[in-house]
């Protein structure tokens, strides 16, 4: 009582394995794509990362205060800057941080009709081809603070370029 009967559930089991092994391989191969559409992701988290930096530096200690970032820029500490914002930059809790670097640059008005721009803190490693994201910031000052400025209140625009080295 032997026939080939039993021939055709062999290659039935054969190829049912085989397509299963190939849907396995698909399933596992196609997870771990890294496509170009999530290749803008970090830079979306280093601007809100630096534009988080910016408003902590710019809320007031207290009711009447005055904030640190509004301090730096009327005493013109560039260093004092560069410091607090990559130190608030890189405050993590488990790792080291990053390596950041930075570059900020003050937009004011000088009179009615002319607008300058002032290198508040330059960073020489910076050549242009580094993957930077910008963070503005509008700051409040009550007198002059920039040599040119014009005097009175007035708001200045802070501009802080970032990036990882």
């Amino acid at each position: 009582m032997v026939n080939d009967a039993g021939q055709l559930y062999t290659m039935e089991g054969i190829a049912a394995g085989l397509i299963m092994l190939l849907a396995a391989y698909i399933v596992v191969s196609t997870t771990s794509i890294y496509t170009t559409g999530d290749t803008h992701i970090p830079d979306m988290q280093l601007e809100q990362l630096g534009s988080d930096v910016l408003a902590m530096m710019d809320t007031p200690d207290s009711v009447d205060g005055e904030s640190q970032l509004v301090g730096l820029i009327k005493d013109n500490n560039r260093t004092g800057f560069e410091e607090m914002f990559l130190k608030y930059c890189n405050a993590k809790t488990s790792d080291p941080g990053d390596n950041l670097h930075m570059s900020a640059i003050i937009t004011y008005r000088r009179n009615e009709d002319e607008i300058k721009e002032y290198d508040f803190v330059t960073d020489e490693t910076w050549t242009g081809r580094e993957n930077a994201v910008r963070v503005t910031r509008w700051v409040q000052l009550e007198d002059r603070s920039i040599s040119g400025m014009r005097s009175g209140h007035q708001a200045v625009l802070v501009e802080v370029l970032l990036w990882r080295a």
